[in-house]
């Protein structure tokens, strides 16, 4: 008998299950994530999981951990600040492929160097300002990102730029030849620029999970959800924390075939933070071609084709006071819900709900509150930034008592974005603690927080909602429309053949909405989903039953549904993908591009089978450092040609091998 432990750290609960040889089922259990300190969330997880299942922690032969701190961190923003060392590029490159606003101000060396497409060296780097900009920044910022033009072709100048960041600073360095074997040179700088801004938050969560399995007697060893859903080491997680982009809804993924069996299916996931959306084709979520998107970030890691909004339990609800109606809108900035800081600290959020119900007038801030996330690094914070944070302090206080001038808002964006300060306000959560749907937190502060909500005035002069029940029905109904958008703009980006319009246009056209009401008129409409909807996550129980019949589909809602992903965790497999190319510089030489430079070749068929080997070896030792056992390779070779003259000529060959196998489990 084998017992397997999976663990999903989410924006809002950290997920437990035990199974008993990958078949069943025996145990699970909930607790709170705790951004502070993660290892309380995951212990308190871990020890209750343990303790319903009455088992012996040196029993459990394999733990897995699936995430979607990296997620949630890139949608709302955050992450550590870093350098960008960009080699070979010019000035305008920064804005024309978005880099600059990845940057969010922080510093960027355009450096001389890089190479041509075949893997000459173009332009000698320059080490001089390398070293000049080093010395500068190599105590302001947490880690540093470097990309060099055409640096799958030949990875020389990133090497030495690495090395010189650790030799110099010491300092985690993200190079973009090692996340990724394709060119782009723009589009793997944001993936390492991502990368190294995530390194110190992974390795934090990473660390702190294995000091909590360890603790509590569990001496397996700890795998990690990639964004395709395959399983890698807990070292190899923390050297490219990129790849764990999209770990949770992966986990999901597999977790809804676990639970389901179904292979043809829509799985909508909702959690604090996101709602992931993605198909299951032939019981297999399909890898997006063109790399991972999380919020506005198209990067290179492949990962499941999923597409991520900021629509979840813990969404921040904005009142739109515009038109005669008015309204609320949801997300995408995640919030700590007014029932849940009511619980932690129910003297404050009582005390200042009550001072506002007392003012006769609504005030900017009502039902607002902010506390700071403690135990965080403070690198590079500017004056304003880190007064606003003193003044905080270790306390959770309301909004309107902290901010004393309109340009500290600015300041406190900054320091939301970096992860340092936590914003409370009203969500949907509050919302369904109104309605009786929910019981686990403070219903009466949920009560006075949507009450104040309510009582704003629209375009018309009248106050949005008659009572805080009105408030948090108008929330939810807010919530199933969005869900909806969501699930049909899945729908018809995957959906053949194309419609020739955008999803989100298509998802919003009133077609589209006319006929999923039923129109009948001289025209008759009629729209729904012809594949199942999986839904999954803590809520979806509460939410999801509207929303499969707003869109006409049938809702499925699995046992275990709200655990889904800490399942897929532990059921997972472990893949390892290499990629290389070869091409052709000249008449009858062909050129294999790899980690220690081109290496020429006079016959293509030795050049394609000694990259083929290169890459068998790289990939079989890939899979043996994440834990695979019975390890499988498969080789694809996409070799592309054309016709000159009556006679073929080679243009480049890319081959990409697979090595796959389950998880190696300790003895018991």
């Amino acid at each position: 008998m084998s017992l397997l432990l999976g663990v999903d750290t989410g924006g809002t609960y950290t997920d437990a299950v035990l199974l008993r040889d990958e078949a069943h089922v025996i145990a699970s259990a909930k607790a709170l994530t705790t951004r502070q300190d993660l290892a309380i969330g995951i212990g308190a997880a871990v020890r209750s999981v343990l303790k319903e299942a009455d088992v012996d922690p040196a029993q459990v032969s394999l733990a897995s951990l699936s995430t979607t701190l990296a997620t949630n961190a890139l949608v709302e923003g955050q992450g550590g600040r870093v350098a960008l060392i960009y080699i070979g590029f010019r000035a305008q490159d920064l804005e024309a492929h978005g880099l600059a606003a990845a940057l969010r101000g922080d510093p960027v060396l355009i450096c001389a160097g890089g190479h041509d497409h075949a893997g000459q060296e173009q332009v000698t780097l320059d080490e001089a300002a390398l070293r000049a900009f080093l010395a500068a920044q190599g105590s302001q910022v947490s880690a540093f990102a470097v990309a060099s033009q055409f640096a799958t072709r030949n990875p020389a100048h990133e090497l030495r730029a690495a090395a010189l960041v650790q030799e110099l600073t010491g300092r985690p360095v993200s190079a973009s030849h090692q996340l990724s074997a394709k060119l782009n040179g723009p589009k793997r700088a944001m993936t390492a620029l991502l990368n190294a801004r995530l390194v110190g938050m992974i390795d934090r969560l990473i660390g702190r999970a294995e000091t909590i399995l360890k603790t509590s007697g569990i001496v397996a060893p700890m795998m990690v959800v990639r964004g395709d859903g395959a399983l890698i080491s807990a070292a190899q997680a923390r050297a490219r924390p990129i790849e764990t982009i999209l770990s949770g809804p992966a986990a999901s993924l597999v977790g809804a075939r676990w639970l389901t069996g179904a292979d043809h299916a829509l799985v909508s996931d909702i959690g604090g933070t996101t709602t992931d959306v993605a198909l299951l084709k032939d019981g297999r979520p399909s890898i997006d071609p063109a790399g991972a998107q999380v919020g506005p970030y198209r990067t290179m890691v492949e990962a499941v084709a999923m597409r991520t909004s900021g629509l979840g339990g813990d969404s921040a609800v904005s009142v739109v006071q515009d038109g005669l109606a008015g309204g609320v809108v949801l997300g995408p900035r995640r919030v700590l819900p007014v029932s849940l800081l009511g619980q932690d600290a129910p003297e404050v959020v009582h005390a200042a709900l009550d001072r506002a119900l007392r003012s006769t007038t609504p005030g900017e801030h009502d039902a607002r509150f902010v506390r700071a996330v403690q135990g965080q690094s403070q690198e590079g914070l500017g004056p304003r930034e880190a007064a606003l944070l003193e003044r905080i302090a270790d306390r959770t206080l309301p909004l309107g008592d902290v901010l004393r001038a309109r340009i500290e808002h600015g300041a406190l964006n900054r320091l939301v974005a970096r992860g340092l300060v936590q914003l409370g306000g009203v969500t949907p959560t509050d919302a369904s603690h109104v309605l009786g749907v929910l019981a686990d937190w403070d219903t009466a502060a949920a009560e006075k927080a949507l009450y104040l909500m309510a009582r704003k005035r629209v375009g018309s002069g009248d106050v949005l909602a008659g009572s805080a029940r009105q408030m948090a029905k108008m929330i939810v109904d807010q919530l199933t429309d969005q869900t909806v958008l969501a699930l049909l703009e899945t729908v018809f980006a995957e959906d053949t053949p194309d419609f020739g319009l955008p999803p989100a246009e298509l998802a919003r056209h009133v077609l589209t909405q006319r006929a999923l009401r039923g129109h009948h008129g001289l025209l008759r409409l009629h729209a729904g989903l012809s594949v199942p909807v999986v839904g999954l996550g803590a809520s979806a129980p509460s939410y999801y039953p509207v929303v499969g019949k707003a869109i006409g589909a049938e809702m499925v809602l699995p046992e275990h549904a709200g655990v889904a992903n800490a399942i897929g965790a532990v059921v997972g497999r472990v893949t390892m993908r290499r990629a290389g190319t070869v091409t052709s510089p000249g008449e009858g030489r062909y050129r294999t591009h790899l980690e220690a430079g081109p290496q020429d070749y006079t016959d293509r068929a030795r050049a394609l089978d000694a990259l083929e080997q290169h890459l068998r070896e790289d990939a079989r030792a890939a899979a043996q450092a994440a834990g695979a056992d019975d390890i499988q390779l498969s080789v694809t070779r996409d070799i592309k040609v054309a016709g000159v003259e009556a006679r073929e000529v080679f243009i480049e060959a890319v081959i990409t091998v697979e090595a796959a196998g389950r998880p190696r489990v300790a003895a018991g």
